[in-house]
């Protein structure tokens, strides 16, 4: 999975917030003049950014992104299963405005994913568990649960403020793209890879198995 460099206030080079592509980025202030003659005057408070590969522009104001309104977390993983997706869209637009609403949302999308990797999705903590006794790698059972709660938090306030410290919610971005990479977009990968060996060698491949199963 591709690192993410999110939107920062007049970085030469980020992820777009538009376009999503890793692309070079050129700022400008806002300048002004109180009359048609008077000395041009800048507002280094006021800024903006324009991206070099869709040429949408970015508006900051005190070095925070303004419009879009969307904070600047990574997008959904290009695996992302659809029945998740409008959880995770939903949530990286709100984020900015409401951490515990977005984490609400994403914790949903956990729920939903679940059934995909081959559990019920009745109750996050069961399936988490059930992948475990599976052979789940530690990594992912800890991104899990901390999905699970972080996200179950949102809904019922307790130790964590997520008002307080967004940057908690903010890793639940990258905590399920990071699950979607392990659990369905490397498998995929392999078994693309897999498919294209010889007829005969996986043909052989697969007697060696029945006769050792």
């Amino acid at each position: 999975m591709q690192k993410y460099f999110p939107p920062t206030h007049l970085k030469q080079e980020f992820h777009c917030i538009h376009c999503g592509v890793f692309a070079a980025q050129h700022w400008r202030h806002f300048t002004y003049c109180v009359h048609d003659h008077s000395p041009i005057q800048v507002r280094n408070d006021l800024s903006f950014c324009i991206c070099a590969h869709c040429n949408e522009w970015s508006y900051w104001h005190e070095e925070k992104m303004i419009v879009p309104a969307e904070s600047p977390v990574p997008p959904a993983h290009q695996d992302m299963p659809k029945e998740c997706i409008e959880e995770y869209t939903e949530a990286r637009e709100i984020v900015a405005r409401s951490p515990r609403a977005a984490s609400a949302l994403l914790r949903l999308a956990v729920q939903k994913l679940l059934p995909v990797l081959g559990e019920s999705g009745k109750n996050i903590n069961n399936d988490i568990g059930a992948l475990v006794k599976k052979g789940l790698p530690v990594q992912v059972q800890q991104a899990l649960d901390y999905c699970r709660v972080v996200g179950n938090n949102a809904v019922h306030p307790g130790e964590i403020n997520l008002n307080d410290t967004p940057d908690i919610a903010h890793n639940l971005f990258n905590m399920i793209n990071f699950i979607v990479e392990d659990r369905i977009s490397r498998p995929k990968h392999v078994q693309s890879l897999y498919e294209k060996l010889p007829e005969g060698a996986r043909s052989a491949i697969e007697r060696r198995d029945e006769e050792s199963a």
